[in-house]
């Protein structure tokens, strides 16, 4: 049997349906997708993308110390964009959250995301 957790803070948003914000199996955490929800109000940040974006770098590094670990253990992440103009702008602000080796990723153009928001993360966390 598997030692399996339910990782939750509230530094970050409240899940808004039927999923956990992390589960951790062994030393592997799987981070459910945030979205740039203020946790305080559980609004989205309505400003600009790169707010957007720096929104929910902080909602993802809140789950992963909730864990136990940081953004510089993520293993793999993916990014869920609206518009893929926007990609520049990503990698910019990625590269202030993060240091060499970076961790896998894919970058991945959808159509909606859930109450508007501009960008999603979702990833995979190693201690």
């Amino acid at each position: 049997m598997t030692n399996r957790a339910i990782i939750s803070t509230e530094l970050a948003p409240a899940a808004i349906g039927t999923y956990s914000q992390a589960v951790k199996v062994d030393n592997t955490v799987y981070l459910s997708g945030q979205i740039p929800l203020d946790p305080a109000t559980m609004e989205l940040v309505d400003s600009s993308f790169e707010a957007q974006v720096r929104q929910v770098f902080d909602n993802v590094s809140a789950v992963c110390a909730a864990a136990g670990g940081s953004l510089g253990e993520i293993v793999k992440l993916n990014i869920y964009l609206t518009d893929l103009d926007n990609f520049a702008t990503v990698n910019s602000v990625m590269a202030e959250y993060f240091q060499q080796p970076y961790p896998a990723r894919a970058a991945i153009g959808i159509n909606q995301l859930p109450k508007g928001a501009a960008v999603e993360m979702d990833g995979i966390l190693v201690l």
